[in-house]
């Protein structure tokens, strides 16, 4: 009798077992399944999305400066984050060198569109001086064919009197993918194209070849920029703020 009962409890035992064996079986997929990071896209040009910028750092002439350049005739700079970090020092390479006042409206994060309304309500407000610098463009990887209007529209703001100089563009974010990385430099160049056909309609638009600065030594994606986007400093600032002076002094 005893030996039938532990038989039967035996029995019972391995049934349970393989139900929980079974049940640990059928739960293990859907654990696994939460534990995957999500996959992010990479939008519809391949370098992703233009994430929210508006609580993003920025840098901001007040108003008594703005006037006073408008009225000294001097420099103003639109620009996304690379000129928060270089604006101030290529305002007093600009004052050293040419003896110009200088303002800007830099906002990191900013595509062109919302420099160029910011260009827009300066006009409006303040009027412009001769000279507008336009270093924005490496936020418009995101949708590159929205460029070329942002270009026409600045430069119906500026007037065939002013001279609009804009700053080409060289991304290529090396702390993303390898295929990101690629889509963000044929963005680049998309970007890039676009600045060049407007400047065959504009004689008052100029282009400051950054990019073409960094290609002509590859080394220079090195030394001049720290993350494929934002320059290096000193190296990589100096340099491209030397190039938008060789752009503005006079010939």
């Amino acid at each position: 009798m005893f030996i039938k009962r532990w038989s039967a409890s035996a029995a019972v035992i391995v049934v349970l077992t393989a139900f929980l064996l079974a049940l640990l079986h059928l739960e293990a997929p859907t654990a696994h399944a939460k534990a995957t990071a999500p996959v992010v896209s990479s939008g519809a040009y391949g370098s992703g999305a233009l994430g929210s910028w508006q609580a993003n750092t920025r840098v901001i002439s007040s108003s008594a400066e703005v006037r006073h350049v408008v009225a000294s005739d001097g420099v103003v700079l639109f620009g996304d984050s690379i000129a928060v970090q270089d604006g101030a020092a290529l305002g007093r390479l600009l004052g050293h060198q040419l003896g110009t006042s200088f303002a800007q409206y830099s906002w990191a994060g900013q595509p062109t569109s919302a420099a160029v309304d910011a260009m827009a309500a300066w006009a409006r407000e303040y009027g412009l001086p001769r000279r507008i610098v336009m270093a924005v463009g490496s936020n418009d990887i995101f949708d590159p064919p929205a460029f070329a209007a942002q270009v026409e529209r600045a430069l119906r703001i500026a007037g065939p009197q002013r001279t609009v100089y804009w700053v080409d563009v060289q991304v290529s974010r090396t702390d993303e993918p390898t295929a990101v990385q690629v889509a963000d430099q044929r963005n680049s160049e998309w970007i890039d194209l676009q600045l060049a056909q407007a400047a065959l309609q504009h004689p008052n638009l100029r282009i400051v070849r950054w990019a073409e600065f960094l290609a002509a030594h590859p080394e220079r994606l090195h030394t001049d920029l720290r993350d494929g986007r934002h320059t290096t400093v000193p190296a990589g600032q100096n340099a491209r703020n030397a190039l938008i002076l060789q752009a503005i002094r006079p010939d």
